[in-house]
């Protein structure tokens, strides 16, 4: 931490800095202290100004490392041997299956942000286009755009990539968001509350999406032979919801991007259900809080349970 001091015509203004790299970039934080101040004055602001900056620099350092430290061989051997235990590979899925999943997908995860298109509804809409009358047009939409973005995910070649997840969030939203395919232009940060008025989640700041995502998909690729896939697209989906690249629509982009992952190395997609959103929601903020992935590995593996109890 430095102090730093700016001219402002002929008055002095006083901040407390902090710069620090993140992959190939140098950031800096500063906090205003105030102008015309004494040594007396800046040595009392200072204090708690540094404890604001370092309480800020902890909490994008969290979003910044994908895990806080790297698993143990006996960690991984045990995500491994619960992962073995899914029987499925996602070569068996039928057509049948296909269609099923993307329904149920659709469903639930545009239920999870607010839709309120039925299930029934859902599968008159993508089977029939028959679009019900009660519904606003950009829900219609965004049906049409997760299923299509379903599609997409089978369909690519790519596991990870900026281009892919500016092309997922177009693909559900190009007919109801005017910033679809877009990450947060500058200035524009978002931050989550719950009924209460409380904090829960902060994005990171609009000019560090970029670089963040660049060091997730450089983490993906260094951990990818060695990690079992559910942890790594766990890891891929919280780590991206930490990032919060987009205005509105992270939490559809972030989970076709963890079934995207599952896909690539052979597993059959996952549906987080509506149903299980508050174990979903603590998840996260387990992950947000201390960097523990396992509350979302753990209902990864239920939801499969749940969902191919029958193939």
């Amino acid at each position: 931490m430095y102090l730093e001091t700016r001219k402002v015509g002929k008055s002095k203004a006083y901040y407390v800095a902090h710069s620090f790299r993140e992959g190939d970039k140098v950031f800096k934080v500063r906090r205003f202290l105030g102008m015309n101040l004494d040594k007396l004055q800046i040595s009392k602001l200072r204090k708690k100004a540094e404890e604001i900056l370092w309480a800020e620099i902890r909490r994008y350092q969290i979003i910044a490392n994908p895990l806080k430290r790297e698993l143990d061989q006996k960690e991984i051997a045990i995500i491994r041997a619960l992962q073995d235990k899914i029987s499925l590979n996602v070569e068996h899925l039928s057509k049948k299956d296909w269609t099923a999943f993307t329904e149920a997908f659709t469903y639930d995860t545009n239920a999870i942000e607010g839709s309120t298109v039925g299930y029934s509804e859902v599968k008159d809409i993508l089977e029939k286009d028959n679009w019900p009358k009660d519904k606003g047009k950009w829900e219609i939409s965004e049906t049409y755009g997760v299923a299509k973005a379903v599609d997409a995910i089978r369909n690519t070649k790519e596991e990870i990539s900026l281009e892919l997840i500016l092309k997922l969030h177009k693909i559900c939203f190009s007919n109801s968001k005017d910033f679809a395919g877009k990450f947060r232009p500058k200035g524009v940060d978002v931050c989550i509350r719950n009924q209460y008025g409380d904090v829960l989640h902060v994005g990171a700041p609009s000019d560090r999406i970029k670089p963040l995502l660049k060091e997730l998909i450089k983490w993906y690729e260094k951990n990818k032979a060695e990690y079992p896939p559910i942890l790594l697209a766990a890891v891929a989906h919280n780590q991206f919801e930490n990032i919060h690249p987009f205005q509105d629509g992270n939490g559809r982009v972030g989970r076709l991007l963890l079934n995207n992952i599952l896909i690539k190395n052979g597993l059959p997609p996952v549906n987080i259900t509506y149903k299980r959103r508050a174990l979903y929601y603590k998840a996260l903020q387990i992950y947000q809080d201390n960097g523990d992935v396992r509350p979302m590995v753990e209902l990864i593996l239920a939801e499969y349970k749940r969902f191919y109890k029958n193939m």
